[in-house]
């Protein structure tokens, strides 16, 4: 008997292994293909020889003969070369407005082209308008005027998928018009560097060159994701792909085609991480939030008093778990509503009330710091952590290179192997602030340090500017010696 209970067990599959998929996506696909399109974009480019100049011996009587030939040839006196020449290439998109005629795909699909044409399914073809496009999340809004209604697709709630739910995207890889792939979402909120709001989907479903701007469909038919980018050695699928989420999309989408730009919220900080090593610096419980290391004069975030050093962790009634979330919730909420902001300041949750300017109003105005007569102190040489430090005075700024307007404590040097090496503290830094406490003196710095040794503090945060100003926050381990 306990042999037919030992086979019965070991022969019946886990209830999770019972269904290996979908038995086939032959009528989703059916039904979805008329909503993509294929997109073939031409643009003017200049053409320029790719023969290198050869390399011959400074002072050589060649050398002469060879510059002016080969300018002339990069000129276009030779014949044939230089002339413009017409170059396309083709990406994918869907139709997400029938009525309207309205296209989405990638940015990076229709990015320089001087003709845009939507391909159909059926073998019609429509020149495109671009109404708007956004380079940060890499979306663009195209319109064509439609003979007949058109087949479109709806975006689907990308929040609610997850890993391991099957999806489907429909493309034109490598110029092959329709193709149909499956697979699953690998991921989610995957940050792959290439923007400010990286929140990719990630998925197996095999995605090509040609794919880009393609719709990514859950199993009901909807868009879960707009297909944009891949991983591969060698620019085929190996199947790790990404997919803007609906999310992040149809935000953008929206003011693309009430605006034809992007209005997004604007808070006027430069922020980097909280690492576990800056946590304990600063006497917080975990890593949370964004450590703003900066401020924009005159921003939002000046007039409402938020300091370098000050911990982000919630912004409009809701947590900031790390600093690569504050910049999506700040962009995603409206110009001008003023917003509960709360800080960590010295160990204290401060709250602080922001009104939002416009991102795009900012990065087109020009900011910038009056420049402040440096004060001139004799120099005092010390040395804590791996670094000497000094007043800084003319002299040192000059050697230093350190622009004016810049104050605090410089570092003269720092000895190889130290803690202060191992964060990448150079000579040429100023520190600014120790564990949040303004310093202006090097016995200023030593006495911060001596304080945090005696709270038992295991590193001190450190505010330093570079030659240039930028700020930055360094956790600078405290060596018992």
């Amino acid at each position: 008997m306990a042999a037919i209970v030992a086979f019965s067990l070991a022969g019946a599959p886990p209830a999770f292994a019972q269904v290996q998929g979908p038995a086939s996506v032959a009528d989703l696909a059916e039904k979805l293909a008329d909503a993509v399109v294929n997109i073939s974009t031409s643009q003017t480019v200049k053409a320029q020889r790719s023969i290198p100049l050869p390399k011959v011996p400074d002072g050589s009587p060649f050398q002469e003969f060879f510059e002016e030939f080969f300018n002339r040839q990069q000129q276009g006196e030779g014949e044939g070369d230089g002339q413009p020449r017409r170059v396309q290439s083709l990406g994918s998109g869907f139709v997400i407005d029938g009525k309207e005629g309205i296209i989405i795909t990638n940015n990076h699909v229709i990015e320089g082209a001087d003709e845009i044409t939507a391909n159909f399914n059926d073998g019609s073809k429509l020149k495109a308008e671009l109404i708007g496009r956004d380079e940060k999340t890499d979306l663009a809004v195209l319109k064509v005027t439609p003979v007949k209604e058109l087949t479109a697709v709806a975006f689907g709630d990308s929040e609610k998928i997850r890993v391991g739910d099957w999806v489907m995207a429909i493309g034109n890889p490598f110029g092959l018009g329709g193709t149909v792939t499956v697979g699953i979402v690998s991921a989610r909120n995957r940050d792959i560097n290439s923007g400010p709001y990286d929140n990719f989907i990630q998925t197996d479903a095999s995605i090509n060159r040609g794919n880009s701007g393609g719709p990514l469909f859950d199993m009901a038919g909807n868009v879960i994701g707009i297909n944009t980018a891949i991983i591969s050695p060698s620019g085929g699928s190996i199947g790790i792909g990404f997919a803007i989420p609906a999310k992040t999309a149809t935000a953008v989408i929206a003011q693309l085609r009430e605006f034809g730009e992007t209005r997004r919220g604007w808070l006027g900080v430069r922020i980097q991480e909280v690492t576990d090593e800056i946590a304990e610096s600063l006497g917080m419980d975990k890593a949370i939030g964004a450590l703003v290391a900066g401020v924009s004069e005159n921003g939002p975030a000046a007039a409402a008093e938020i300091l370098p050093g000050d911990v982000i962790v919630e912004f409009d009634g809701n947590e900031v778990p790390s600093m690569r979330d504050l910049p999506r919730m700040v962009a995603d909420t409206a110009i001008g509503k003023a917003v509960d902001v709360v800080v960590l300041r010295k160990g204290e949750r401060v709250n602080l009330k922001v009104t939002l300017g416009r991102l795009e109003e900012a990065e087109a105005g020009t900011e910038g710091d009056a420049d402040k007569p440096a004060k001139v102190e004799p120099a005092v040489v010390s040395e804590v952590l791996g670094m000497k430090l000094a007043t800084l005075d003319d002299q040192l700024r000059q050697k230093f290179q350190i622009e004016a307007g810049v104050e605090g404590v410089v570092v003269t040097e720092v000895t190889p192997g130290s803690a202060a090496e191992e964060k990448r503290v150079q000579a040429g830094d100023t520190i600014k602030e120790v564990a949040q406490e303004a310093v202006k003196a090097p016995q200023d710095v030593l006495a911060q340090i001596e304080k945090l040794k005696k709270e038992g503090r295991k590193s001190a945060l450190l505010l330093l500017a570079n030659p240039t100003g930028e700020l930055r926050f360094v956790p600078v381990r405290i060596e018992d010696k």
